[in-house]
Protein backbone atom coordinates (compact mmCIF):
# COMPACT_ATOMS: atom_id res chain seq x y z
CA UNK A 1 0.00 0.00 0.00
CA UNK A 2 1.29 3.11 -1.11
CA UNK A 3 1.96 6.29 1.41
CA UNK A 4 1.87 10.01 1.02
CA UNK A 5 5.73 10.02 1.13
CA UNK A 6 6.02 7.16 -1.49
CA UNK A 7 6.90 8.22 -5.14
CA UNK A 8 3.74 7.49 -6.74
CA UNK A 9 3.25 7.04 -10.95
CA UNK A 10 3.17 9.78 -13.23
CA UNK A 11 0.82 10.30 -15.57
CA UNK A 12 1.24 11.55 -19.13
CA UNK A 13 0.59 15.48 -18.57
CA UNK A 14 3.07 15.21 -15.37
CA UNK A 15 5.68 13.87 -18.16
CA UNK A 16 4.82 16.43 -20.27
CA UNK A 17 5.38 19.00 -18.03
CA UNK A 18 8.34 17.95 -16.29
CA UNK A 19 9.41 18.06 -20.09
CA UNK A 20 8.39 21.80 -20.78
CA UNK A 21 9.90 22.85 -17.19
CA UNK A 22 13.30 22.79 -18.62
CA UNK A 23 13.09 22.28 -22.78
CA UNK A 24 16.92 22.77 -22.81
CA UNK A 25 17.92 20.04 -20.71
CA UNK A 26 14.52 17.58 -21.75
CA UNK A 27 15.02 18.34 -25.81
CA UNK A 28 17.78 17.68 -28.23
CA UNK A 29 19.47 20.54 -29.29
CA UNK A 30 19.07 19.99 -33.14
CA UNK A 31 15.31 18.72 -32.52
CA UNK A 32 14.51 23.05 -30.74
CA UNK A 33 16.83 24.49 -33.59
CA UNK A 34 14.81 22.92 -36.48
CA UNK A 35 11.52 23.44 -35.12
CA UNK A 36 13.15 27.45 -34.39
CA UNK A 37 13.46 27.34 -38.14
CA UNK A 38 10.29 25.96 -39.33
CA UNK A 39 8.52 28.16 -37.69
CA UNK A 40 10.56 31.24 -38.79
CA UNK A 41 9.15 29.85 -42.27
CA UNK A 42 5.80 30.17 -41.48
CA UNK A 43 3.16 32.93 -41.33
CA UNK A 44 2.86 34.97 -38.55
CA UNK A 45 -0.58 33.79 -37.52
CA UNK A 46 -0.61 29.74 -38.33
CA UNK A 47 -3.56 27.56 -37.32
CA UNK A 48 -2.35 24.15 -36.27
CA UNK A 49 -4.04 21.14 -35.46
CA UNK A 50 -2.85 20.05 -32.30
CA UNK A 51 -1.20 21.97 -29.26
CA UNK A 52 2.67 21.27 -28.96
CA UNK A 53 2.05 21.59 -25.02
CA UNK A 54 -1.23 19.76 -24.33
CA UNK A 55 -0.60 19.89 -20.49
CA UNK A 56 -0.45 24.13 -20.93
CA UNK A 57 -3.68 23.87 -23.08
CA UNK A 58 -5.29 21.51 -21.59
CA UNK A 59 -4.81 23.80 -18.60
CA UNK A 60 -5.45 27.06 -20.29
CA UNK A 61 -9.20 25.26 -21.44
CA UNK A 62 -8.07 23.98 -25.01
CA UNK A 63 -10.50 20.82 -25.64
CA UNK A 64 -10.26 18.67 -29.20
CA UNK A 65 -13.39 20.00 -30.64
CA UNK A 66 -15.69 21.83 -33.33
CA UNK A 67 -15.13 25.47 -32.61
CA UNK A 68 -11.64 25.72 -30.83
CA UNK A 69 -8.94 27.12 -33.23
CA UNK A 70 -5.56 27.16 -32.14
CA UNK A 71 -3.23 29.78 -33.83
CA UNK A 72 0.51 30.14 -33.20
CA UNK A 73 2.00 33.33 -33.33
CA UNK A 74 5.18 35.21 -32.71
CA UNK A 75 6.25 38.38 -31.29
CA UNK A 76 9.53 40.66 -31.73
CA UNK A 77 11.85 39.81 -28.17
CA UNK A 78 14.13 42.14 -26.09
CA UNK A 79 13.88 44.92 -23.98
CA UNK A 80 12.58 48.69 -24.43
CA UNK A 81 15.78 50.09 -25.30
CA UNK A 82 15.89 53.67 -25.44
CA UNK A 83 18.49 55.99 -26.70
CA UNK A 84 20.83 57.92 -23.89
CA UNK A 85 20.04 61.76 -23.70
CA UNK A 86 22.80 63.95 -23.44
CA UNK A 87 21.59 66.08 -20.84
CA UNK A 88 22.83 66.89 -17.27
CA UNK A 89 21.51 64.23 -14.72
CA UNK A 90 22.74 61.86 -12.68
CA UNK A 91 22.70 58.79 -14.66
CA UNK A 92 19.71 56.95 -12.58
CA UNK A 93 17.16 59.56 -13.66
CA UNK A 94 18.47 59.46 -17.90
CA UNK A 95 15.63 57.61 -18.93
CA UNK A 96 17.40 54.33 -20.24
CA UNK A 97 17.11 51.74 -17.87
CA UNK A 98 14.16 49.95 -15.94
CA UNK A 99 12.07 51.18 -18.42
CA UNK A 100 9.40 48.80 -18.69
CA UNK A 101 6.59 47.70 -21.29
CA UNK A 102 3.00 48.66 -20.03
CA UNK A 103 1.96 45.36 -21.65
CA UNK A 104 3.67 42.05 -21.67
CA UNK A 105 4.77 39.95 -25.13
CA UNK A 106 2.51 37.55 -24.89
CA UNK A 107 -0.40 40.52 -24.16
CA UNK A 108 0.69 41.84 -27.41
CA UNK A 109 0.62 38.27 -29.32
CA UNK A 110 -3.10 37.89 -28.49
CA UNK A 111 -4.15 41.29 -29.47
CA UNK A 112 -2.68 40.46 -32.32
CA UNK A 113 -4.11 37.61 -33.42
CA UNK A 114 -7.54 38.89 -31.77
CA UNK A 115 -7.65 41.51 -34.78
CA UNK A 116 -6.69 38.98 -37.68
CA UNK A 117 -9.28 36.42 -36.51
CA UNK A 118 -12.35 39.27 -36.03
CA UNK A 119 -14.79 36.15 -35.76
CA UNK A 120 -13.03 34.66 -32.69
CA UNK A 121 -12.62 35.56 -29.03
CA UNK A 122 -9.36 34.33 -27.20
CA UNK A 123 -9.46 32.07 -24.62
CA UNK A 124 -6.28 32.09 -23.41
CA UNK A 125 -2.81 31.22 -24.55
CA UNK A 126 0.87 29.55 -23.67
CA UNK A 127 4.77 29.88 -23.99
CA UNK A 128 5.89 27.46 -27.18
CA UNK A 129 9.64 28.61 -27.82
CA UNK A 130 11.71 31.51 -28.35
CA UNK A 131 14.69 32.36 -30.83
CA UNK A 132 17.47 35.45 -30.99
CA UNK A 133 14.51 37.66 -32.05
CA UNK A 134 11.01 36.43 -31.68
CA UNK A 135 8.85 34.72 -28.73
CA UNK A 136 6.34 32.32 -29.74
CA UNK A 137 3.17 31.67 -28.56
CA UNK A 138 0.10 29.34 -28.92
CA UNK A 139 -2.91 31.07 -29.22
CA UNK A 140 -6.34 28.78 -27.99
CA UNK A 141 -9.58 30.45 -30.11
CA UNK A 142 -14.02 29.91 -29.69
CA UNK A 143 -16.18 30.65 -32.10
CA UNK A 144 -18.64 31.77 -29.19
CA UNK A 145 -21.42 31.28 -31.99
CA UNK A 146 -20.73 27.83 -32.96
CA UNK A 147 -23.43 25.55 -31.38
CA UNK A 148 -20.78 22.67 -30.00
CA UNK A 149 -19.35 26.31 -28.47
CA UNK A 150 -23.03 27.72 -27.24
CA UNK A 151 -23.86 24.17 -25.28
CA UNK A 152 -20.02 23.39 -23.63
CA UNK A 153 -20.67 23.67 -19.75
CA UNK A 154 -17.22 25.50 -19.75
CA UNK A 155 -16.96 27.66 -22.90
CA UNK A 156 -20.39 28.65 -23.43
CA UNK A 157 -20.39 30.94 -20.85
CA UNK A 158 -17.78 33.19 -22.94
CA UNK A 159 -21.07 33.50 -25.20
CA UNK A 160 -22.88 36.14 -25.66
CA UNK A 161 -25.90 33.47 -27.11
CA UNK A 162 -26.34 32.19 -23.79
CA UNK A 163 -26.90 36.03 -22.37
CA UNK A 164 -23.65 36.88 -21.46
CA UNK A 165 -21.91 39.69 -22.90
CA UNK A 166 -19.14 40.03 -20.38
CA UNK A 167 -16.20 38.98 -21.79
CA UNK A 168 -16.90 39.97 -25.46
CA UNK A 169 -13.34 41.45 -26.74
CA UNK A 170 -11.99 39.98 -23.29
CA UNK A 171 -8.57 40.16 -24.88
CA UNK A 172 -8.33 43.83 -25.34
CA UNK A 173 -9.79 44.95 -21.41
CA UNK A 174 -7.01 42.56 -19.95
CA UNK A 175 -9.33 39.20 -18.96
CA UNK A 176 -7.11 36.59 -20.09
CA UNK A 177 -4.94 34.76 -18.02
CA UNK A 178 -2.14 37.44 -19.20
CA UNK A 179 -3.79 40.03 -19.15
CA UNK A 180 -4.72 39.09 -15.46
CA UNK A 181 -1.24 38.77 -14.68
CA UNK A 182 -0.17 41.80 -16.57
CA UNK A 183 -2.58 44.07 -14.30
CA UNK A 184 -1.23 42.22 -11.26
CA UNK A 185 -4.63 40.37 -10.52
CA UNK A 186 -2.20 37.38 -9.30
CA UNK A 187 -1.49 38.48 -6.24
CA UNK A 188 -3.63 38.29 -3.33
CA UNK A 189 -3.47 39.15 0.51
CA UNK A 190 -1.11 41.72 1.67
CA UNK A 191 0.74 43.80 -1.15
CA UNK A 192 -2.28 43.88 -3.41
CA UNK A 193 -4.46 45.76 -1.81
CA UNK A 194 -4.27 48.37 -4.66
CA UNK A 195 -4.78 46.61 -7.26
CA UNK A 196 -8.68 45.31 -7.30
CA UNK A 197 -10.62 46.64 -8.60
CA UNK A 198 -8.37 48.02 -10.85
CA UNK A 199 -5.08 49.84 -10.94
CA UNK A 200 -7.14 52.83 -12.56
CA UNK A 201 -9.19 52.77 -9.60
CA UNK A 202 -6.56 53.28 -7.00
CA UNK A 203 -4.31 55.67 -9.45
CA UNK A 204 -1.93 53.30 -10.68
CA UNK A 205 -0.30 53.07 -7.10
CA UNK A 206 -1.02 49.10 -7.14
CA UNK A 207 2.31 48.13 -8.94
Amino acid sequence: MLRSGDNMAQGLYQHVRATWKRPKDALPHMYRQARMAQWRREPVNCKIDRPTRLDAARRMGYKAKQGVVLVRTRVRRGGLRKGKIHMKRKPSKAGISKITMAKNTQRIAEERVARHFPNLEVLNSYWVGQDGKHKYFEVIMIDTHHPAIIKDKQLGVFCSANGNNAHKGRVYRGKTSAGKRGRGLHNKGKGAEKLRPSLKANQNRGK
